[in-house]
Parts: C-alpha cells; structure tokens; sequence
C-alpha cells in the first residue's frame, strides 16, 4: 500500500469521530414521557413480558435485528495473528456491511481468549443477546471446533464467514464458470493450493454442489495432501486422496479448476499453461493474487479467472453472501444456519449472474454493458437485486430444512431495498 492509501486509511478511521460506527435511537426522547417509557417505569413492562416468554425479546428489543460479529484476532484478513484488539477495525467494518447492504445492525466484540474452549464458553454466555453470530479472523484449525461448539450450544445462527461466506461465493461462481467452459462440477478434476478454513469449507460446499472428493487435489505447505501422510489434522484429512501426485506442477496437469487461497504469485504461468483447455482460475489470495490476471490471460488466452480484487472482473467477494444470508436467518428467526440454506445462497447467487444486468448496476460501475460471460460469473456487490433474492431464498431454505421459527414475511421493513439502500 502506498503511503498515501496508508495516510488516507489512517485518517478514514480517525477522522472526524473514531471508528465506523455509532448507535441511534429508534424511539422518540424528547419529552419526560418519552423518557418514562424508555426506562424507568416503563420499561418494566417489556421485562415482564419477556421473563414470561423469551421469545416476547424479539418484539420488545432490537435483539431480532442485531448481529455479534466476535474475533480472537489470530487470523486477521491476511495480517495473522495481531490480537484480538488489532481485530477491532475489521469488526466494525463488518458491521459497516452488514448495515450498508442488509440493514443488519452489529456490535463488535473482542475476546481475548487463552484456547479455544474459553472463547466458546465465552461467547455461548453472551449469546443471548444477539439475533445471530458472525464469527471472524479465527485461525484454523480452531475455527472449526469454535464453530461447531457454538452452533450445538446457541439456539441462534452462527456462521464462520471466513469459511462459509468465501465458500458460497466461490461455488456460486465455480457452477457458472464451468458451465460456461462447457464442463460439469461432476466432472472437474479441481486443484486447491491451500488447506486453511476457507480452502477446506470451500471444498466440502463444491462437493455438497456436486463436486467428487476423488477428484479434489488439496495442497498444504508440505505439498499434495495424500493418505500416506501422517501429518494431517482431522479436517486436512477428508481430502487426503490416494495419488502419486505431490506437487503443485504434479497435481496441475490437466487441472480443469485452480482454486487460490494460499499466498501471492504461487501459480506459474508454465503451470497454467498445462492446465486442461478453457482453464477455471479462482485465485483469491489478497491483496495479492496467487497469479496476476494479466498474466493468466497472456499464458491461456481462454482462461475463465476469477480473484479477490475489486479492479478486475469476477471479484469473489463476502459481501455477496453474509449480508443476505443473516437477513434472511433472521427474518424467519432461523435457529442455525444450515447446509440447506448455504446451497439455498449458492444458487441464488449463480442464477442472478445470468439475468439481464440492471442499468442502475452499470451506472455505479460506469461502464456500458455487463453479461453473463467469462468476464462476468458473479453478480457485483452494488446489485440491489442481491437484497430480493438471497434472503428470500436462504429464509425460504430455513423454512423447508425445519430450522426456521416464523413464516416468511410477505414485506418486512429490513428486506426494503430502498430503505436499505437509500
């Protein structure tokens, strides 16, 4: 980052009130009346109801409508492990998503945790006050123990979006960038040069899509990950492959799929080049990606490319899922969020890239026209559209999986998009 971004960033988050975020009142506080039923005596009206039935919290409080999005801040975007108070500025802007483009309101919290069953023990004690949890920047692979604690122990959702958020935009790409190369998921033979948490849930959802586990080469630093190492936590190990292979030039001939989420300029232009014709290219590592895309192209011509960055197209991007998935968990006051509902985002998401494109959508990105495409298998975050049909369907999901504890609103405030949008 140059020093003036450096100097920009700095002063965007000083600068004229620290932090991105503030509270608001809903209610009106002009008058002592309006004071007495703010608080005190009124508000002993709604604790009542609310100690005689829990669920009463979801029609007196903001509880329904608010999100916790909790860090230990040992994996923090691609800075490691800083802490969990370094982790602060990226919460809130988690909640700055959440707000901008579900209407969702957030609170950051922190937690400095000496293992992972004090950060559970933790959170599952606060719970109680949130619609949902996002859970962030928690290193693997304790994230997947946090995780699956917490969903087994919280009656609301919790979701990793670290995982399942970079999982549910790559799938959603992957079907349609396959599709257009004239291949299936089924048929794929995939290549993943990483094995952290979003690599790892990036994988199950392809095979949960259709992918075979047989046909997926994961890499680790140590190279191929294959059934004869010894080497290989739990997680690792689902996709431990009977193979000869154990390099990234090995296991890349004849690839039709390179999945990225490892570290900068890991993929070769000699290695692309040995990849099977109408190569999928998902290099995600960011800033820097895995292979530049200018380089992609100038070694295969017909590579479908798809990477982390806003400045080239096919951006996989989380705030294409985790707005919209918690909208629609909440709007049904959905108990988890489930593997139902995560597919439920997956084709939601594939389906809209292939719509005609909203001339709104290509005015914010002042260009002329935008289709369904090699240049174009992901819907952009700027698409009002995503607030219509994402939430709909991961609540519609909730609903059919048996999680969901009310209807489908037929209109509800936060799913307007123009309040939402402004």
């Amino acid at each position: 980052m140059s020093d003036a971004m450096k100097k920009a960033a700095l002063q965007y988050h000083a600068e004229p009130i620290p932090g991105k975020l503030s509270v608001e009142l809903t209610k009106p506080t002009e008058t002592a009346k309006d004071l007495a039923l703010a608080y005190s005596p009124g508000v002993a009206e709604p604790c009542r109801e609310i100690a005689a039935d829990p669920e009463n919290a979801y029609l007196y409080t903001g509880k329904g409508n608010l999100v916790a999005v909790i860090s230990d801040g040992t994996a923090i975007l691609g800075l490691g492990n800083l802490g969990p108070l370094a982790s602060k500025p990226v919460m809130e802007g988690k909640g700055v998503l959440f707000k901008r483009f579900a209407g969702i309101n957030s609170v950051d919290v922190e937690i400095d945790a000496e293992s992972p069953q004090a950060f559970i023990d933790t959170v599952r004690r606060i719970a109680i006050t949130y619609g949902g949890i996002n859970l962030e920047d928690i290193k693997a692979p304790e994230c997947f123990e946090i995780e699956q604690a917490l969903i087994e122990q919280c009656n609301i959702p919790v979701f990793h979006d670290d995982q399942h958020g970079t999982a549910i935009v790559t799938a959603a790409g992957m079907l349609n960038a396959l599709d257009i190369a004239g291949k299936t998921l089924a048929d794929a033979r995939i290549v993943c040069l990483g094995a952290g948490a979003a690599a790892i849930a990036c994988m199950k959802l392809l095979v949960a899509s259709g992918a075979k586990v047989e046909n997926i080469f994961m890499l680790d630093r140590k190279g191929v990950i294959h059934s004869g190492r010894d080497d290989l936590n739990q997680y690792k190990a689902m996709f431990a492959t009977e193979t000869e292979l154990r390099t990234l030039d090995d296991a890349i001939d004849g690839a039709d799929v390179f999945v990225g989420l490892s570290g900068p300029n890991l993929l070769k232009a000699d290695q692309l080049k040995k990849m099977a014709d109408k190569p999928v290219v998902f290099a995600c590592s960011n800033p820097d990606p895995e292979i530049h895309p200018d380089i992609a192209r100038e070694a295969r011509p017909d590579v479908i490319m798809a990477t982390g960055r806003s400045d080239y197209p096919n951006q996989v991007n989380n705030v294409l899922g985790f707005p919209f998935i918690f909208r629609g968990a909440l709007d049904v006051r959905a108990t988890r969020i489930n593997e139902e509902m995560k597919l439920a985002a997956v084709h939601a998401l594939k389906d809209l890239a292939r719509e005609p494109v909203p001339q709104a959508v290509l005015d914010a990105y002042e260009i002329d026209s935008l289709e369904f495409g090699p240049g174009y298998i992901i819907p952009t975050p700027m698409d009002t559209r995503l607030l219509e049909r994402l939430p709909a369907a991961v609540a519609q999901a909730a609903i059919d999986s048996g999680v969901a504890r009310k209807p489908y609103p037929a209109h509800y405030p936060l799913t307007n998009t123009d309040q939402v949008y402004g």
